[in-house]
């Protein structure tokens, strides 16, 4: 049996024993010291067998993946899959899928992640089945209205955007201190600079700005005031679904949010400012460039890629592993039920 170091996880995401049952778990849900690690942690890793180290994100101490450099012990970074829940994360809903990646997750195109492996790698021409999984699962995500959080009501979109007579171009806010920002985009910018931006190239367009839910939610902090560009872009201020934002949209513009890529599978051109895991591809109007993404994708063998291939999913009630399909339809029945309690 192997034996998994987890440190760094807030108490309720305790639900990561659940994700692991191949290993012996040890958790240190606090902030480890320097000195804690070095007399404690590290001689409990170096005796343990087979050992493996799993933090969230890039939230931990350096000096935890530079022990395991060193020692050649796995370090695996945790991330939420981009099928999460009905509830936003910061409400400690459980997640449905996670993402387990090394030397980096799927959002930082620092080094290669292992999603980005399999999107320059994969022989898809030989996998027609996956392919037909993933056209399916794009018309059922699409068919469902599902996103990643769920959180919002319908809406008559039509009432808030008024009738159309331009090209309507949707800029997607993001929580600007997210990690996919800071390691994602090689220009800073915030919300308010991306709403200029998508308006300077697009003079004559009707500019609508959606901000990211959890700032509306006040779950996160927003670092730039929505106020400040309705002069230029109509701002969205209330939480709406993106199956309903995306209505009647001809471009979207984003510096790395997954929404660029649910705009993509609704056939909508999407202008990235930073690299998300889509970019680079020959989808998107790219303004920065990666060099290590050589191969032409299409959206269905992208799509393959990162809800497919790369994340695993997991019944959080049955405590059971369990594949995309089956993920999707029962995030369909908790979005049905939340919505019926409503």
């Amino acid at each position: 049996m192997e034996t998994a170091f987890v440190f760094g996880l807030a108490p309720w995401k305790g639900f990561i024993r659940s994700w692991l049952p191949h290993a012996k778990i040890y958790c240190r849900h606090k902030t480890v010291s320097w000195l804690e690690f070095r007399f404690f942690w590290a001689r409990m890793i170096r005796n343990s067998r087979s050992p493996e180290v799993y933090v969230w994100g890039y939230k931990h101490p350096p000096f935890i993946e530079e022990f395991c450099r060193r020692h050649g012990v796995p370090f695996i970074r945790i991330e939420d899959g981009f099928i999460r829940s009905v509830a936003l994360g910061a409400t400690k809903a459980p997640p449905l899928s996670l993402c387990f990646d090394s030397p980096v997750l799927y959002y930082d195109p620092g080094a290669q992640s292992q999603l980005e492996r399999i999107l320059e790698t994969y022989d898809f021409s030989a996998d027609p089945t996956l392919l037909l999984r993933a056209q399916a699962g794009i018309e059922r995500l699409i068919g469902t209205r599902l996103s990643k959080y769920n959180t919002s009501k319908d809406v008559d979109i039509e009432s808030i955007y008024g009738p159309k007579n331009r090209k309507r171009v949707l800029v997607v806010g993001q929580v600007e201190d997210d990690m996919s920002i800071l390691k994602g985009c090689e220009l800073r910018m915030d919300n308010n600079e991306l709403v200029r931006f998508a308006a300077r190239e697009n003079p004559d367009a009707h500019i609508i700005y959606k901000p990211h839910p959890e700032v509306l939610h006040g779950t996160r902090p927003a670092r730039s005031r929505p106020e400040a560009v309705k002069a230029i872009a109509q701002v969205l201020d209330q939480d709406i679904s993106l199956a309903d934002a995306f209505e009647t949209i001809d471009h979207v513009y984003t510096m790395t949010s997954l929404s660029g890529f649910e705009a993509l599978i609704r056939g909508i051109k999407v202008t990235c400012l930073g690299m998300p895991f889509y970019a680079g591809w020959g989808l998107t109007d790219d303004r920065q460039q990666c060099s290590r993404r050589s191969a032409r994708r299409t959206v269905e063998e992208v799509f393959a890629a990162a809800y497919i291939l790369y994340p695993r999913y997991f019944h959080p009630e049955q405590k059971k592993a369990i594949t995309f399909e089956e993920a999707l339809e029962l995030l369909h029945s908790m979005k049905r039920a939340a919505v019926a309690a409503a």
